[in-house]
């Protein structure tokens, strides 16, 4: 029996919203052979994994396949790891170091743009196009899309199918907010999916921050 936090990262300014997460921040209760079985059977977009909770180190799957790097679950275990054991200054997963900050209750990591899942952005000419939408156009199997909903203030109404990784619909996903940052070079704010809220900026050197807030929803055995 292991012990399973399940929380909800980018959420809006009321704490509504936001990507349901799965951690195990005691990873190690969980037999390697098991974790892709584990997250299939949560069926969340990711499930993490923290093999060292004092040195950051941690594992990402989503129902189908192990992620080198992700948004939300990193997002959200540094939040988790700040409330419940220790706020660190870095975490890492097999893709690289990511710099963590927080502020104002949220959390924050500093990635590279090209560890993030190859996604594609297509740019829709408005918010209502976006709504509208019933799935990934042309049937593509890892998309985003966008439109600004002010171009003036960075912010842009998003979608994203991630279909390829056993995802239909992600509600906020951190990575294509990375590459979306990274194409547009400019900070963004994003809301995603039914109501989740993504800040991302350009930082020096080509790395990329995205972050926001999170609440945990449920402690519980699994």
């Amino acid at each position: 029996m292991a012990r399973l936090h399940l929380l909800r990262v980018f959420c809006d300014r009321n704490g509504a919203g936001g990507n349901p997460l799965a951690v195990f921040l005691d990873g190690g209760e969980v037999p390697a052979q098991a974790r892709q079985e584990v997250a299939a059977d949560l069926g969340l977009s990711e499930t993490v994994f923290v093999d060292d909770a004092r040195r950051g180190e941690l594992r990402i799957f989503t129902p189908a396949v192990e992620l080198p790097f992700a948004g939300h679950p990193t997002v959200g275990t540094a939040w988790l790891l700040a409330a419940e054991r220790k706020a660190l200054p870095s975490l890492r997963v097999p893709a690289g170091e990511l710099r963590v900050r927080y502020e104002d209750g949220s959390a924050f990591v500093a990635a590279r743009p090209e560890w993030k899942p190859e996604f594609e952005w297509e740019r829709l000419d408005s918010p209502a196009d976006v709504d509208a939408l019933t799935g990934p156009p042309g049937g593509h199997d890892h998309l985003g899309v966008w439109a600004w909903i002010d171009d003036s203030a960075g912010t842009v109404r998003a979608r994203v199918f991630p279909v390829r990784y056993g995802i239909a619909e992600d509600e906020a996903t951190g990575s294509a907010a990375l590459r979306l940052c990274s194409l547009l070079g400019r900070p963004l704010e994003i809301h995603q999916g039914r109501g989740s809220l993504i800040q991302v900026r350009p930082l020096e050197r080509g790395w990329v921050e995205v972050g926001g807030a999170s609440v945990l929803d449920e402690v519980r055995d699994y």
